[in-house]
Protein backbone atom coordinates (compact mmCIF):
# COMPACT_ATOMS: atom_id res chain seq x y z
CA UNK A 1 0.00 0.00 0.00
CA UNK A 2 1.41 3.34 -1.02
CA UNK A 3 0.39 6.89 -0.18
CA UNK A 4 1.38 10.35 -1.26
CA UNK A 5 0.70 12.53 1.75
CA UNK A 6 0.34 16.27 1.25
CA UNK A 7 0.04 18.87 3.99
CA UNK A 8 -2.65 21.27 2.80
CA UNK A 9 -4.27 24.52 3.77
CA UNK A 10 -7.33 23.24 1.93
CA UNK A 11 -8.32 20.53 -0.54
CA UNK A 12 -11.44 19.37 -2.35
CA UNK A 13 -12.72 16.67 -4.69
CA UNK A 14 -15.23 17.39 -7.46
CA UNK A 15 -16.99 14.71 -9.50
CA UNK A 16 -19.07 15.61 -12.57
CA UNK A 17 -19.01 19.27 -11.55
CA UNK A 18 -20.32 18.57 -8.03
CA UNK A 19 -18.11 19.01 -5.00
CA UNK A 20 -18.06 15.72 -3.08
CA UNK A 21 -15.67 16.62 -0.25
CA UNK A 22 -13.75 19.60 1.08
CA UNK A 23 -11.29 19.98 3.94
CA UNK A 24 -9.57 22.92 5.56
CA UNK A 25 -6.13 22.54 7.16
CA UNK A 26 -5.01 18.94 7.16
CA UNK A 27 -3.79 16.12 4.94
CA UNK A 28 -4.64 15.08 1.41
CA UNK A 29 -3.88 11.36 1.08
CA UNK A 30 -3.57 9.76 -2.35
CA UNK A 31 -3.87 6.00 -1.77
CA UNK A 32 -2.60 3.25 -4.07
CA UNK A 33 -3.45 -0.39 -3.34
CA UNK A 34 -1.65 -3.53 -4.53
CA UNK A 35 -3.18 -7.03 -4.78
CA UNK A 36 -1.25 -8.40 -1.78
CA UNK A 37 -2.09 -5.53 0.59
CA UNK A 38 -3.97 -6.42 3.77
CA UNK A 39 -5.11 -5.12 7.17
CA UNK A 40 -1.52 -5.12 8.42
CA UNK A 41 -0.61 -2.55 5.74
CA UNK A 42 -3.68 -0.50 6.62
CA UNK A 43 -2.87 -0.51 10.33
CA UNK A 44 0.77 0.52 9.81
CA UNK A 45 -0.11 3.38 7.45
CA UNK A 46 -2.99 4.62 9.61
CA UNK A 47 -0.84 4.74 12.74
CA UNK A 48 2.02 6.42 10.87
CA UNK A 49 -0.25 9.06 9.31
CA UNK A 50 -2.03 9.81 12.60
CA UNK A 51 1.25 10.29 14.49
CA UNK A 52 3.40 11.90 11.79
CA UNK A 53 4.63 15.26 13.05
CA UNK A 54 4.64 17.40 9.91
CA UNK A 55 2.76 20.50 11.07
CA UNK A 56 4.59 23.54 12.39
CA UNK A 57 4.56 24.53 16.05
CA UNK A 58 4.94 28.09 17.41
CA UNK A 59 8.70 27.94 16.76
CA UNK A 60 7.99 27.02 13.10
CA UNK A 61 9.37 23.50 13.60
CA UNK A 62 7.59 20.39 12.33
CA UNK A 63 6.52 19.03 15.72
CA UNK A 64 2.75 18.66 15.50
CA UNK A 65 0.57 15.82 14.21
CA UNK A 66 -2.83 15.95 12.53
CA UNK A 67 -4.32 15.25 15.97
CA UNK A 68 -2.39 18.11 17.58
CA UNK A 69 -3.70 20.68 15.08
CA UNK A 70 -7.22 19.15 15.03
CA UNK A 71 -6.95 18.88 11.27
CA UNK A 72 -8.99 17.05 8.67
CA UNK A 73 -8.08 14.28 6.22
CA UNK A 74 -9.14 13.68 2.63
CA UNK A 75 -8.46 10.22 1.11
CA UNK A 76 -8.49 9.79 -2.66
CA UNK A 77 -7.97 6.44 -4.39
CA UNK A 78 -5.05 6.63 -6.82
CA UNK A 79 -4.23 3.40 -8.69
CA UNK A 80 -1.63 5.24 -10.78
CA UNK A 81 0.72 5.28 -7.76
CA UNK A 82 1.61 1.73 -8.78
CA UNK A 83 2.41 2.59 -12.42
CA UNK A 84 5.36 0.84 -14.00
CA UNK A 85 7.24 2.78 -16.65
CA UNK A 86 10.12 0.34 -17.17
CA UNK A 87 9.15 -0.62 -20.71
CA UNK A 88 8.17 1.94 -23.30
CA UNK A 89 6.37 5.21 -22.67
CA UNK A 90 2.91 3.96 -21.79
CA UNK A 91 2.57 3.17 -18.07
CA UNK A 92 1.44 -0.28 -17.02
CA UNK A 93 -0.89 -0.55 -14.03
CA UNK A 94 -0.62 -4.31 -13.60
CA UNK A 95 0.71 -3.84 -10.02
CA UNK A 96 -2.45 -1.98 -8.94
CA UNK A 97 -5.16 -4.06 -7.27
CA UNK A 98 -8.34 -4.74 -9.23
CA UNK A 99 -11.51 -3.09 -7.89
CA UNK A 100 -12.87 -6.28 -6.29
CA UNK A 101 -9.75 -6.37 -4.11
CA UNK A 102 -9.08 -2.64 -3.80
CA UNK A 103 -12.54 -1.36 -2.81
CA UNK A 104 -12.83 -3.32 0.47
CA UNK A 105 -9.23 -2.37 1.36
CA UNK A 106 -9.90 1.29 0.52
CA UNK A 107 -13.01 1.30 2.71
CA UNK A 108 -11.14 -0.41 5.54
CA UNK A 109 -8.30 2.12 5.26
CA UNK A 110 -10.75 5.03 5.57
CA UNK A 111 -12.47 3.50 8.63
CA UNK A 112 -9.18 2.53 10.29
CA UNK A 113 -7.73 6.00 9.68
CA UNK A 114 -10.88 7.58 11.10
CA UNK A 115 -10.57 5.46 14.25
CA UNK A 116 -6.80 5.75 14.62
CA UNK A 117 -6.58 9.50 14.05
CA UNK A 118 -9.83 10.42 15.86
CA UNK A 119 -10.17 13.13 13.20
CA UNK A 120 -12.71 13.71 10.40
CA UNK A 121 -11.86 11.70 7.28
CA UNK A 122 -13.49 12.61 3.97
CA UNK A 123 -13.20 10.78 0.65
CA UNK A 124 -13.43 10.96 -3.08
CA UNK A 125 -15.32 8.20 -4.90
CA UNK A 126 -13.42 5.02 -5.73
CA UNK A 127 -12.94 4.64 -9.50
CA UNK A 128 -14.57 7.97 -10.38
CA UNK A 129 -13.05 10.61 -12.65
CA UNK A 130 -12.23 13.15 -9.94
CA UNK A 131 -10.90 16.67 -10.02
CA UNK A 132 -8.69 17.19 -6.97
CA UNK A 133 -7.91 20.75 -5.97
CA UNK A 134 -5.36 21.45 -3.26
CA UNK A 135 -3.33 24.22 -1.75
CA UNK A 136 -0.15 22.48 -0.60
CA UNK A 137 1.18 24.05 2.59
CA UNK A 138 4.96 24.32 2.67
CA UNK A 139 5.04 22.57 0.28
CA UNK A 140 5.18 19.36 2.29
CA UNK A 141 4.75 16.11 0.34
CA UNK A 142 5.76 12.74 1.80
CA UNK A 143 5.72 9.25 0.26
CA UNK A 144 4.86 6.28 2.49
CA UNK A 145 4.93 2.65 1.40
CA UNK A 146 3.89 -0.16 3.72
CA UNK A 147 6.21 -2.55 1.85
CA UNK A 148 9.20 -0.21 2.25
CA UNK A 149 8.96 1.23 5.75
CA UNK A 150 11.52 4.01 5.69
Amino acid sequence: MRVVLQRVSQASVTIDGIEKSRIARGLLILLGIEPDDNQEDIDWLSKKIAALRIFSDDADLMNLSIQDIEGELLVVSQFTLHASTRKGNRPSFIRAARPETAIPLYESFVETLRSTSARPVYTGAFGADMKVLLLNDGPVTILLDSKNKE
